[in-house]
């Protein structure tokens, strides 16, 4: 026999019910304690060599057939199980009644385990030789085991409802629990106090597939409804990887802007100072002087600072190719406004505005200029400058690149919103009834 007991698991030891005569079948070797008679479905007691009897099946429709049959036989964690007990029990609360099922595992090298399963979604539970301690992190009546730390979820009482097959305590319909689950997923620690004693133990969630493909049961699973107390987020795995992702995006795009902005020229190709009044007369347009643009197509910086106050300007330009005769028509309006009220002064605006005229051919050039105000006066200055950075691209980049840590994100928000709904301590609490 393998010492790791993968492939070893009991062989039925068959006895007769006290109460009907049918076969009972032992699995569990000299472990089991009580034993649940298929037939007539009474609980004996199997400690001693004659089974007596706990009770007697009273309701009818408290029958459950389990999902996965007793009997069967399923390899999970390397280790080959059989299901040789089957409970069903309910959380009753003023809120409703929350039922779920357990699956008693032996293997005769590796003792017991538990299935559990709640509205599609399964835990693989073993039980715990050592309790958790109390944890030093804030909220949530945290636990720490294994050095990881769980936060209470949820507890009540736990009333068993059904039992069939057997088990290696004294199990009866009616046994009642008060249970507390604390959790850090995929895994949940879950206590269990009665009057004598308290257990605990810790699950790992699984999914329904590989439940069913471990046992080798036909079609499908049942769907898992809603997010379970320690189903892992399908996005939270990978918000850290995404978002690390993002940071080195960032660092290259800033690698970048500091390259372009140490090799671009940024030269001042035209400067001068001019003054303007709503009252002059005559055509306001007029042209600059003659610059040039040597080198490669790039881009031009036009700028404008004035000395505006509470008032605001309208600029049209025209960037005119003396050559060519190409001109590239653009306008920038500027406004700025002061003031002070209940809050305090406040400001609006700008005294100064630019334009960033990308690939801008070499050559001759010159620009016409028309200003324009509803009323009063101002003076202004216009710079020129030529192969000046253009940042927009690293804007752009960073948006697309925010996108999906924050969907991510968002998403892992939203599920844990979800999960935690449905605990003792939720985001939000529920509305109903009256105050």
């Amino acid at each position: 026999m393998s010492p790791q007991g993968a492939g070893v698991v009991a062989k039925p030891r068959a006895l007769v019910c006290p109460n009907c005569g049918g076969p009972v079948e032992r699995r569990g070797f000299g472990y089991s304690m009580s034993v649940v008679c298929p037939q007539c479905l009474t609980i004996l007691d199997s400690s001693t060599p004659l089974l007596q009897v706990l009770q007697k099946l009273e309701d009818a429709e408290s029958r459950r057939t389990p999902l996965i049959p007793l009997g069967s036989r399923g390899t999970l964690q390397g280790v080959t199980w059989e299901i040789i007990g089957f409970q069903a029990r309910v959380v009753v609360e003023s809120e409703g009644a929350w039922e779920w099922e357990e699956y008693l595992l032996f293997n005769p090298y590796k003792g017991f385990r538990y299935l559990t399963q709640y509205d599609g979604h399964w835990n693989f539970v073993t039980p715990l030789e050592a309790m958790p301690r109390g944890s030093q992190s804030r909220g949530l009546y945290p636990v720490l085991y294994d050095n990881r730390v769980y936060k209470h979820f949820s507890g009540g009482p736990a009333i068993t409802k059904f039992v069939l097959g057997e088990f290696p305590w004294r199990v009866k319909a009616g046994d009642e629990a008060a249970t507390d689950d604390y959790i850090d997923p995929p895994y949940v620690l879950s206590s269990e106090a009665t009057s004598d004693e308290i257990n605990w133990s810790r699950g790992e969630y699984i999914p329904g597939a590989d439940v069913w493909k471990a046992f080798g049961m036909q079609g499908a699973p049942p769907y898992a409804h809603g997010v379970y107390l320690n189903q892992p987020s399908p996005s939270g795995p990978k918000i850290g990887a995404i978002w690390r992702t993002f940071g080195l995006m960032m660092a290259l795009l800033a690698g970048l802007a500091i390259m372009f902005e140490t090799f671009s020229q940024q030269s001042t190709v035209f400067h001068s100072s001019y003054a303007f009044s709503s009252t002059q007369q005559g055509e306001p347009s007029f042209v600059t002087s003659d610059f040039d643009l040597a080198g490669r197509p790039t881009t031009l910086e036009v700028a404008v600072n004035t000395d505006l106050h509470n008032n605001w300007g309208y600029f049209n330009f025209a960037l005119v190719n003396e050559n060519t005769g190409q001109a590239y028509d653009f306008g920038r309006e500027v406004s700025y406004y002061t003031g002070v009220d209940s809050d305090g002064s406040w400001t609006e605006g700008s005294q100064n505005s630019s334009v960033l005229i990308p690939a801008v051919a070499p050559g001759k050039y010159y620009l016409r200029v028309e200003p324009e105000m509803e009323n009063g006066s101002m003076v202004y200055e216009l710079t020129l400058r030529h192969d000046v950075p253009d940042y927009t691209w690293f804007l752009l980049a960073f948006g697309l690149l925010l996108i999906p840590p924050i969907v991510y994100t968002m998403r892992a928000r939203a599920f844990e919103a979800q999960r935690w709904m449905n605990s003792d301590h939720p985001p939000v609490r529920k509305s109903g009834g009256d105050d």
